[in-house]
């Protein structure tokens, strides 16, 4: 039984542990192991690391061979043949000098690995937030559309309603007889009652019907304009649907795989936290910026060049062995007759001409003296940029309050207007200013919860901060 859960536990706590296929953590997660940007800087850095050991090995040894066509008469015989090895050692700390720096070197490509490592998941990040701000933009055009449709339903109704009225007559005309008759009576009656009566007054037509094609002329016009709003509405709708593709694309490049791939974003977005002070950002920008880093290695590969450089101004020491390949001769009556000859040797290089030496120094020197100002210049630049990134936080934060306060407002405005519209039938302008009014507030509300979370990114990323 045991056996038979065990397999069941561990998948449940491996699906527990791993993110979300529509999370962000999944998608950087993927990003570090598929783009192609970060795979070119990691093999840069591994063969940054060959170099090491070619500059930290010995000069290849020498070794030279001569045969003689015809052998050289020696008074201990004959020589044939002349072997010669010689090994050549530069002066004491060159090749460690040189390992120094090649080491320092790769140490540098890969704190630019981790630059490019950081970038790219703040690229990743700043896309899936411009994701989530054209599908907030695509809901609330949508939500803004299902109410304009109301709307228009609502004015249709209104106008289907106006009655068309009877159109009213001059009075004797189309009268019936019976009407005409009972009149006669009526008048014949009163004549015979007193000669002093005067006849009864005509009827007058009902005002309403002379108001019924003004009011139809303005329900028309209201349906027309809510239909101009409905089309250009749904042209933007269109264009939002062509920038998601876009941004899709974009960002798929990113996990360098199929640009038309789906991408899943969440429906809602939360507010950032970002909870490091001032000062510590600044002391871990100082501390563990990559870029930094990679030219504080470069600078300390620098030294070692240059001491490598003053080190190759001394001699070279070459220690070698001669062998001589020796046949006896009949003529030699020496006891060394025939005795193969071994001779050592020592070999040293004098380094007599010194302006290279001179000009190798120098470059390293000045080398130094550029890295030191390009440290200065890029820790100020990256202040500079963590200012900005602090103040596009804290502007995200103000306006996240702001337009959450004027969407309230405008929500409850428009409630009131479409309930006075559907009950009286005035106040068209007015829903349509304040609904629209209350969608881009509600949109900028959202817009801002995003730049809040790019801000917040951009920080982490200058900082070599962590996602928590």
């Amino acid at each position: 039984m045991r056996k038979t859960l065990l397999p069941f536990i561990c998948l449940l706590i491996s699906s527990l542990s791993a993110p979300a296929q529509d999370s962000l953590k999944y998608y950087l997660e993927l990003s570090m192991k598929n783009n192609p940007a970060l795979l070119q800087k990691f093999a840069e850095y591994k063969a940054a690391l060959q170099k090491v050991p070619q500059v930290g090995s010995l000069p290849d040894p020498d070794i030279n061979l001569g045969v003689y066509l015809r052998p050289m008469e020696q008074l201990s015989g004959n020589q044939v043949a002349d072997i010669r090895l010689m090994q050549m050692f530069p002066w004491f700390g060159v090749l460690k000098n040189a390992k120094n720096e090649m080491s320092l070197m790769a140490r540098a490509k890969f704190e630019l690995f981790r630059d490019a490592r950081l970038q790219v998941g703040f690229d990743l990040q700043r896309n899936w937030y411009e994701l989530h701000k054209i599908r907030q933009n695509i809901r609330f055009s949508e939500k803004n559309l299902a109410l304009l449709n109301v709307l228009e339903r609502l004015a249709t109704t209104k106008f289907q309603s106006v009655p068309t009225g009877n159109i009213t007559t001059p009075s004797g005309i189309g009268t019936s007889k019976s009407a005409t008759s009972s009149a006669d009576t009526r008048s014949s009656g009163m004549n015979t009652m007193g000669n002093n009566a005067s006849p009864a007054p005509a009827a007058t037509p009902m005002p309403g019907n002379a108001m019924a094609p003004t009011t139809g002329g303005a329900g028309l016009s209201e349906i027309y304009r809510i239909q101009m709003e409905i089309n250009e509405l749904q042209n933007n709708l269109e264009s939002l649907r062509e920038q998601w593709k876009a941004a899709s694309a974009q960002f798929n490049s990113l996990l360098n795989r199929s640009q038309s791939d789906p991408i899943t974003v969440p429906d809602t977005l939360t507010a950032g936290t970002f909870l490091t002070s001032r000062a510590a950002l600044n002391d871990s920008i100082l501390h563990n910026n990559p870029m930094l880093g990679m030219l504080q290695f470069e600078g300390q590969s620098l030294e070692s060049r240059r001491e490598m450089v003053t080190r190759m101004g001394y001699p070279m020491v070459g220690i070698g062995l001669n062998y001589s390949l020796i046949n006896k001769s009949e003529m030699s009556t020496s006891a060394m007759n025939g005795k193969d000859m071994i001779m050592p040797m020592v070999t040293v290089t004098l380094p007599i001409y010194r302006k290279k030496y001179s000009a190798m120094r120098s470059e390293a020197a000045l080398l130094q003296s550029a890295n030191a100002q390009n440290i200065k210049s890029t820790a100020n630049a990256l202040q500079t940029e963590s200012f900005q990134a602090n103040q596009a936080f804290l502007d995200a934060e103000r306006r996240i309050k702001l337009y959450k306060n004027q969407y309230d407002l405008a929500s409850r405005t428009t409630d009131i207007l479409v309930k006075g519209f559907a009950s009286s039938g005035t106040g068209l302008s007015d829903i349509l200013r304040v609904r629209q009014q209350m969608f881009d507030y509600g949109y900028r509300q959202m817009e801002a919860l995003a730049d809040e979370n790019i801000a917040i990114a951009w920080l982490r990323r200058l900082g070599n901060l962590e996602m928590p």
